[in-house]
């Protein structure tokens, strides 16, 4: 199979391509962060309540997490600009509904369809970048510039919240949407070349069902598994039914001429382990960022803008590194370069465990932002250009999709379990000095929100009390902060344990000589199944696409 592809675009139009690419890709993972800073206004005007507010959050991540598989495959067989024109187009529309929302109901629906839509973009920005970059050197320095700019707009969504929110309502985050959704599709009409694959097989229908039942369920019993227990009947059950979808996935994607995702990749060292170092980049960073938030809107007590300019220097760090990051790569291996920013990651995280409530932001703090930043950078760039330049052009969408779901699900067990550590010793902590409280100082909502997260004390901190009551409420702040940052310590020691684990394992399974040069690796298995043995599969990238 060949990947076909409109005629040869100038440099002018390819590089022009590209930022109208980055744009999308900007917008699609920016929504994912900044309606974070919106939760409390949300949550006052439409009285969510701490489960509401959280699915706010989630049902952006549930749907685009479950249909990545599956959109990354129908974009190679129908269209990559196809898609990105679709998604865009649908994820202005969709932002309108909760622009203009009056009810949560209405901020749950605009959520839940913004991902769906957000699946068909992110797969086809990547997939594209292949395309209109052939040549290695070239399509890792730009696969470089998508991956920072992919963690910058991590980073940055607070303070873009922050300076919404500062000037106006929360319905701001949703309408920020609309004008950039709808230059970014008359700009991708036309610039962006249409690319898909040639000869795509026969659509495995039951094979994309499969995929998006078991990933969404996945993902839905990481998110509840706080709430249900992660030893209850509910967590416990619904992994079950979820694995047993993803085996029957993978059963059935051995089989097929056609698959929806080609699993044998995964015998591909250069495929699979660089998946692998970027889920677990990923549940750290996803979990950094939620004890971040906790630290300095409930323990600094920063405004959301405030909060916001305090972590630019983390995405500055991510925005400068991850594209030399990728050069380095190619010139010294993935494997050492994958190892050095898992350990900067660890090394950052061990430094995040230290902060207390009064430690400097130079001195304690900044340190531990700019480690992980870089750690996070120095992975991401490599390990996607190593996964993507494992597979010929014709998959590139759904490799890229690949990418993007270890990305989410590995974000989504970094806030699942790291804030799941953190609610257990905050919640047994601080429970007994919120009940002993009387309910003079306190109402029985508010201790509820008290008991449940230490961004309830700007709250606790304006409401007007006697004097007589003053000290009781001093010393529950502090208790509350205490308790937070105590557990926030358990979590990152946690997180940094098991991201020096995976440098341990990565560095004795990888082979240190692998550069990415847009070959299958050497020392890769061969793939048994007879459509592996195509010679498509065998050649370089850029052979294909001559």
């Amino acid at each position: 199979m060949t990947d076909v592809t409109s005629a040869a675009p100038s440099r002018r139009r390819q590089l022009s391509a590209f930022g109208v690419i980055c744009l999308a890709e900007l917008l699609i993972v920016l929504d994912m962060t900044i309606i974070n800073v919106a939760l409390p206004s949300i949550g006052v005007e439409l009285s969510a309540g701490i489960s509401g507010l959280q699915w706010v959050v989630d049902a952006y991540t549930l749907t685009f997490s479950g249909l990545l598989l599956a959109f990354g495959n129908l974009g190679d067989r129908y269209g990559r600009r196809l898609f990105l024109l679709i998604g865009l187009a649908g994820l202005g529309a969709s932002s309108i509904v909760g622009a203009t929302a009056d009810g949560l109901g209405d901020v749950l629906t605009s959520r839940a369809v913004m991902g769906v839509f957000a699946a068909m973009v992110l797969p086809a920005t990547l997939a594209v970048i292949t395309n209109l970059f052939p040549l290695p050197k070239e399509r890792a320095l730009a696969i470089g510039a998508w991956s920072s700019i992919a963690g910058v707009a991590v980073a940055i969504g607070p303070v873009s919240g922050g300076f919404l929110l500062e000037h106006f309502s929360w319905h701001s985050v949703f309408w920020l949407n609309v004008p950039v959704a709808l230059i970014a599709v008359v700009l991708v009409a036309l610039v962006v070349p249409e690319s898909k694959a040639a000869n795509p097989g026969k659509l495995d229908v039951p094979g994309v069902l499969l995929s998006i039942a078991g990933v969404t369920l996945l993902v839905f019993v990481v998110i509840e598994a706080p709430n249900f227990g992660w030893t209850s009947p509910a967590t416990l059950g619904g992994a079950l039914v979820a694995v047993a979808l993803l085996w029957a996935f993978v059963r059935r994607q051995r089989r097929v001429a056609a698959p929806v995702l080609d699993v044998t990749l995964f015998r591909i060292k250069p495929f699979a382990w660089p998946a692998v170092s970027i889920a677990i980049g990923f549940f750290s960073l996803f979990g950094f960022l939620f004890l971040i938030t906790q630290y300095f809107q409930g323990i600094r007590e920063y405004s959301p803008l405030d909060f916001g300019i305090a972590t630019l220097p983390f995405a500055a760090a991510l925005a400068i590194s991850s594209p030399t990051a990728t050069v380095i790569a190619q010139k010294v291996g993935t494997m050492p370069v994958l190892v050095t920013g898992l350990v900067l990651i660890g090394a950052g995280l061990v430094v995040a465990a230290q902060v207390e409530i009064d430690s400097s932001y130079l001195g304690l703090v900044l340190p531990a932002m700019l480690l992980l930043a870089v750690g996070i950078a120095v992975i991401q760039g490599p390990a996607t250009e190593s996964i993507m330049s494992s597979l010929p052009l014709d998959e590139a969408g759904a490799g890229a999709a690949v990418n993007d779901t270890t990305r989410e699900i590995g974000g989504t067990l970094g806030v699942a379990v790291l804030g799941s550590l953190v609610a257990s010793y905050y919640v047994s902590t601080v429970r007994p000095l919120v009940d002993a409280i009387p309910s003079a100082i306190m109402t029985e909502t508010e201790k509820a929100y008290a008991q449940a997260s230490v961004l309830s004390v700007s709250e606790i901190r304006a409401r007007e009390l006697p004097s007589l009551f003053e000290p009781q409420r001093a010393q529950l702040i502090t208790e509350m902060k205490e308790a937070a940052l105590r557990g926030s310590s358990i979590a990152a020691y946690v997180a940094a344990g098991a991201v020096f684990v995976c440098a341990v394992v990565v560095a004795l399974n990888f082979p240190a000589s692998y550069r990415t040069t847009g070959m299958l690796a050497p020392e890769a298995p061969d793939r048994t199944e007879p459509r592996s043995a195509s010679p498509t599969r065998s050649r370089s990238r850029t052979e294909s696409d001559r």
